[in-house]
C-alpha cells in the first residue's frame, strides 16, 4: 500500500550492546532494558552480546535447545508482550530481537547471516552476526560485530569491518547491508584512546573531562579519514569508558596480572570499546518509488534519545551500553496480509472454528498454518496447537474462509490466547488477532497423561518440521 496520505508511524527502538565474559545472566536487568521507565513502551528490543560462553559443551547445547543469554531474555520480556522475532548466533557473538505482538504482521523478509574473521576467516571467535528485515515496508539492517583486540590492530578492525559489511543474505533481491535503508553497527568494536597515558587517561575520566579524549578515540579518528566510515553516526560519548573493569566493581583494572616467565602484565588503559552507530541511507541513494515521497522527506528518520553506559553490572570486564531511539517512518505497508479471528465462543468443551481472509498477494502455501498461542508467547514456536489452512479447512467463500481446530486440541484450563496466521513462503507471522478468552473444561482433566504429553499426542506433524508434503496429508 502506498505512503501517501497514511500517518508517519513512530516506533521506538532500544538496543543493547554487552560483552558479558563468558558469564551468565544477571538476577535483574530492568534498569539495562528500562523497564522501569514512565514514558511509553518500546516497541522493539535488539540485544547484541559478545562471549557468550561458547565451550565446546555449551555451544552445542545451545545448537539443541535456546542457549540460557535467551531464554533468560525470552522469560523476562514474553511477560510483557514481546516476542522473541529473529537470533543468530557465532560462537560467542548473539544477535536477539524481540518485537511486541502487535507488530509481527508488518515485520517480513527476516534474514540471518553472519561473518566470521578470525583467523582469516576461518574460525568465528571474531566477526559479525546480522538480521535484516522489512519494518513496515522499509528495510533495515542489524549488525552485531566482536573485531580484533589491542592498541595496535586498528587497521586490522577497520579491514574486519569493511569484510563484514560486504557478506550477502541469502535471498533474491536481499541487499547488502551497506544499501538497507537504516543500518545499526554495534557491539565489542574495540577501538582504543591512542597516544594519551593510562594515567592521564584516568584522570580526564575522574575529572568527567571526556571531551579530552574524543579526538584520540581511534574510531572518530577513523571516521574522519575513512570514507566508508563517514556517514555512520554516533551520539555522544558523555559516560564513562567501558572497558577495562575489575569483575564486580567499577573500578578499572587493578587486578595483578600473571604473565608469561612472571611478568606483570601490563594494566589496559580505559577506552570506549563497546559502541552503537547507525547510518540512514540518503534519499538521493534510495531507489526513487514515484509519489511515496516528496523531494524533500527522508523515507526513515531516526532520532537518538539516549546513549548511555550502565556501570551497575559488574558480570564481565566490560559495561554494557544501551541506545534508545525514534525510528520516523511512512508505512508502505499498512494492512496485514491475513485477519484472523475465533468464530464464537471458544471453549475446551467442544470443537471450534477459526475464521480468516488473506489479501490477493499473499504467497499461500499448503505449508501455511494458524497457530494457537498463549498471550505471553515466547517464539513463532511457541504454539499450544496449530491447524493447516489447507487440510483443517471446512468452509470456503470469496471473502473468507473457516478452518476447524478440535475439542481434543483446546487447552483443558482455558486463559487468554491468541492466533497468528504463519506463512511459509514468507517464513514469518502475517496476520494475529486480538487477543480473547477460552472457557476451561468442566470436565476433569486425565490426571495419568500430563496436558503437554496430550497434545503432542495429537499432533504429529510439527508445522516446523522438514517432513515431505506426503507425510503431512497422510497424518
Amino acid at each position: 500500500m502506498e505512503a501517501a496520505g497514511l500517518p508517519t508511524k513512530e516506533l521506538r527502538l532500544h538496543l543493547v550492546t554487552w560483552n558479558v565474559g563468558t558469564a551468565s545472566p544477571p538476577p535483574d536487568v530492568t534498569s539495562l532494558l528500562q523497564l522501569n521507565s514512565t514514558g511509553p513502551a518500546m516497541d522493539m528490543y535488539v540485544i547484541g552480546l559478545q562471549e557468550v560462553n561458547s565451550k565446546i559443551t555449551n555451544f552445542l547445547s545451545d545448537l539443541a535447545f535456546d542457549d540460557p543469554w535467551s531464554i533468560f531474555f525470552m522469560t523476562v520480556l514474553s511477560p510483557l508482550g514481546y516476542i522473541k522475532l529473529s537470533s543468530v548466533r557465532m560462537q560467542g557473538l548473539l544477535l536477539l530481537i524481540f518485537v511486541k505482538h502487535v507488530h509481527l504482521p508488518f515485520i517480513r523478509d527476516i534474514h540471518t547471516d553472519y561473518t566470521r574473521t578470525g583467523l582469516y576467516g576461518y574460525w568465528g571467535n571474531k566477526g559479525g552476526v546480522s538480521v535484516r528485515m522489512s519494518l513496515f515496508g522499509h528495510t533495515i539492517c542489524f549488525m552485531n560485530c566482536h573485531l580484533p583486540a589491542h592498541m595496535e590492530n586498528t587497521e586490522q578492525r577497520l579491514d574486519d569491518f569493511e569484510k563484514i559489511l560486504e557478506m550477502q543474505f541469502e535471498g533474491e533481491d536481499i541487499p547488502s547491508p551497506l544499501d538497507h535503508e537504516l543500518l545499526f553497527w554495534f557491539g565489542d568494536l574495540n577501538f582504543r584512546i591512542a597516544d594519551y597515558g593510562i594515567h592521564f587517561v584516568r584522570e580526564s575520566i575522574s575529572n568527567k573531562r571526556f571531551n579530552l579524549l574524543w579526538e584520540k578515540d581511534q574510531l572518530n579518528m577513523a571516521k574522519n579519514r575513512e570514507e566508508f566510515l563517514k556517514d555512520f553516526k554516533e551520539g555522544p560519548l558523555q559516560f564513562k569508558p567501558t572497558y577495562k573493569f575489575d569483575l564486580d566493581s567499577e573500578v578499572y583494572d587493578t587486578r595483578e596480572q600473571k604473565s608469561l616467565f612472571w611478568f606483570n602484565e601490563k594494566k589496559r588503559k580505559p577506552a570506549w570499546t563497546d559502541r552503537i552507530l547507525w547510518k540512514v541511507k540518503n534519499l538521493s541513494e534510495v531507489a526513487s518509488k514515484e509519489g511515496e515521497f516528496s523531494e524533500e522527506e527522508n523515507p526513515i528518520s531516526v532520532t537518538l534519545n539516549s546513549y548511555v553506559s550502565h556501570m551497575s553490572y559488574g558480570i564481565s570486564d566490560h559495561k554494557p551500553v544501551t541506545g534508545t531511539f525514534m525510528l520516523e517512518m511512512k508505512p508502505l505497508v499498512s494492512d496485514p496480509l491475513v485477519t484472523l479471528y475465533p468464530e464464537g465462543e471458544w471453549s475446551a468443551e467442544h470443537d471450534v472454528l477459526i475464521r480468516y481472509s488473506a489479501a490477493p498477494e499473499l504467497p499461500s502455501s499448503a505449508w501455511d498454518w494458524i497457530g494457537l498461542f498463549q498471550v505471553t508467547f515466547k517464539h513463532m514456536k511457541d504454539y499450544v496447537t496449530y491447524a493447516w489452512v489447507e487440510d483443517d479447512e471446512v468452509s470456503s467463500s470469496k471473502n473468507s474462509k473457516q478452518v476447524y481446530m478440535s475439542a481434543s486440541e483446546i487447552p483443558k484450563m482455558g486463559g487468554e490466547f491468541l492466533l497468528c496466521y504463519y506463512s511459509n513462503n514468507l517464513q514469518s507471522i502475517v496476520g494475529i488477532s486480538e487477543p480473547f478468552q477460552i472457557q476451561p473444561s468442566q470436565t476433569p482433566v486425565e490426571k495419568d497423561v500430563p496436558e503437554e504429553e496430550s497434545s503432542l499426542l495429537q499432533k504429529t506433524d510439527n508445522p516446523e518440521s522438514d517432513g515431505g508434503s506426503e507425510n503431512r496429508k497422510s497424518i
